[in-house]
C-alpha cells in the first residue's frame, strides 16, 4: 500500500484548489507530484471535480490518468468505463439489493483462495470446543463462508457438533440464501436469521456464542460505531474472527488526498480481480457497477457518518480490538490471506483467555 507524506498531502490539497480554479491542466501537472503517484493524483483530481459536478473536466483528468496507468492498477480506466455506461457519478443502486453481483465477486479466484486461507487459519487458531459450537455470522452474505468454516471445524475435530447458527445481514435476499445453505449443509441444526445491520441488534442478541464471524462486513460503520457495537458484543462471545481488507478508508475525510489514494489502490485492484476472471461481460459488469463502483462512489462522494464503507488499516483493527476486547481477549491469529503491492486481505482472531 502506498502512502502520502504529510508534506505531499498538503501539496495535493493545494494543487486541487488550483485545478478547481482552472490554473492547472493535466498536461502541466506532470512533475508536480511523485512520479509513481501521478496516476493516483489524476484520479484524485478527476473524482474531486466529479464530486463538484464538473464532469467534463473530471473526464479530462481521468483520461489523462488512464494514459499513465499500468496494467496492475487501472482505477481511472475502470471509472471512465463506468461513467460511459451510467452517464453520471452517482450510485446506480444500493449495494447488495441484488445478491448476484456480490456472489460473483466472492467466486473470483483471488477471493475464493483468500477465503479458503481464512478458513484454514481460523480453524488452526481456534481451540477445541468440547460442546456443540454456537456461531454468529455478522454480514453472512449467502452463508457459504459459514458453511465452509463449520465444515472445517467438524472435519478437524475442533468440535463434534453444531449447536446453533445466528445469521445477520441487511439484505433480505442474502438472508434467504444463507438460511437455505446452512439448513442444507447441517440438517436439524437450529438456524436463526435476523434481517438488518449488526447496529440494529448488537445490544439485544439473546444468549452467548462461541464464535462471532465477520467477513467484509464490520467495515460498514465508522470507527466510533465499531467501538460501540463491538463493546455490546463482548459479553456474548468468546472468539471474534475477522476477514477484512486492509485499506485506509475510514478516518480520511471526503475529498482528502489520503482517501482518494486509498480508494485508487484498494478498489482498483479488486475491480481488476473481477475483470481478469473469465466470466461473461453481462455477469462481470453488474458486479462492478452495482457493487464495487457503488461502494467506491459512496466513499468518495459522502462524508464520514453517511457513506457506506469504512475499511480500516490492519493496525487500526488491532488497536480497536485491544481497546475494546482487551485484556480478557488476546490476539491469537494475525495473517495475510492475500497480499500484493496495493492491498492485503487478512485474517485476525481475538479470543477470550489463552
Amino acid at each position: 500500500m502506498l502512502f502520502l507524506s504529510p508534506a505531499e498531502s498538503v501539496k495535493w490539497r493545494s494543487l486541487a484548489r488550483r485545478i478547481e480554479n482552472s490554473e492547472i491542466t493535466p498536461a502541466s501537472s506532470e512533475g508536480l507530484v511523485r512520479r509513481n503517484l501521478l496516476p493516483a493524483f489524476f484520479f484524485y483530481a478527476g473524482t474531486r471535480l466529479a464530486v463538484c459536478g464538473r464532469m467534463g473536466e473530471a473526464v479530462e483528468w481521468l483520461e489523462a490518468g488512464a494514459l499513465h496507468e499500468d496494467e496492475e492498477l487501472l482505477s481511472s480506466t475502470y471509472l471512465l468505463g463506468f461513467l460511459e455506461r451510467q452517464k453520471s457519478f452517482t450510485i446506480p443502486a444500493p449495494p447488495f439489493e441484488d445478491p448476484r453481483p456480490f456472489l460473483h465477486f466472492a467466486g473470483v479466484p483471488v477471493m475464493k483462495e483468500a477465503r479458503a486461507r481464512f478458513v484454514s487459519q481460523a480453524v488452526r487458531s481456534l481451540p477445541e470446543l468440547h460442546h456443540p459450537v454456537r456461531l454468529m455470522d455478522i454480514g453472512c452474505g449467502n452463508g457459504a463462508l459459514t458453511v465452509d468454516l463449520l465444515s472445517a471445524l467438524l472435519e478437524s475435530r475442533r468440535t463434534g457438533e453444531i449447536g446453533e447458527v445466528l445469521l445477520i445481514d441487511s439484505s433480505p435476499a442474502m438472508v434467504v440464501l444463507a438460511t437455505r445453505a446452512l439448513e442444507e449443509a447441517f440438517p436439524g441444526t437450529p438456524v436463526t436469521a435476523l434481517e438488518g445491520r449488526i447496529q440494529d441488534f448488537s445490544g439485544r442478541i439473546p444468549g452467548s456464542y462461541d464464535i462471532a464471524l465477520s467477513s467484509l462486513a464490520f467495515h460498514h460503520m465508522p470507527a466510533e460505531e465499531k467501538r460501540v457495537h463491538l463493546a455490546c458484543l463482548k459479553p456474548q462471545i468468546d472468539h471474534f474472527l475477522l476477514f477484512e481488507l486492509d485499506a485506509d478508508n475510514d478516518f480520511p475525510e471526503q475529498c482528502s488526498p489520503e482517501l482518494a489514494l486509498s480508494v485508487y489502490q484498494s478498489y482498483g485492484r479488486i475491480i481488476e480481480f473481477v475483470f481478469s476472471h473469465d466470466a461473461p461481460v453481462e455477469v462481470a459488469v453488474p458486479c462492478i457497477d452495482l457493487f464495487l463502483m457503488s461502494e467506491l462512489i459512496s466513499i468518495l462522494t459522502r462524508p464520514r457518518g453517511i457513506r457506506s464503507d469504512y475499511h480500516m488499516r490492519k493496525i487500526q483493527w488491532d488497536m480497536l480490538f485491544q481497546e475494546i476486547l482487551g485484556p480478557e481477549f488476546t490476539l491469537q491469529c494475525d495473517s495475510s490471506c492475500y497480499a500484493d503491492e496495493y492491498i492485503t486481505l487478512f485474517a485476525m482472531h481475538y479470543g477470550r483467555g489463552g
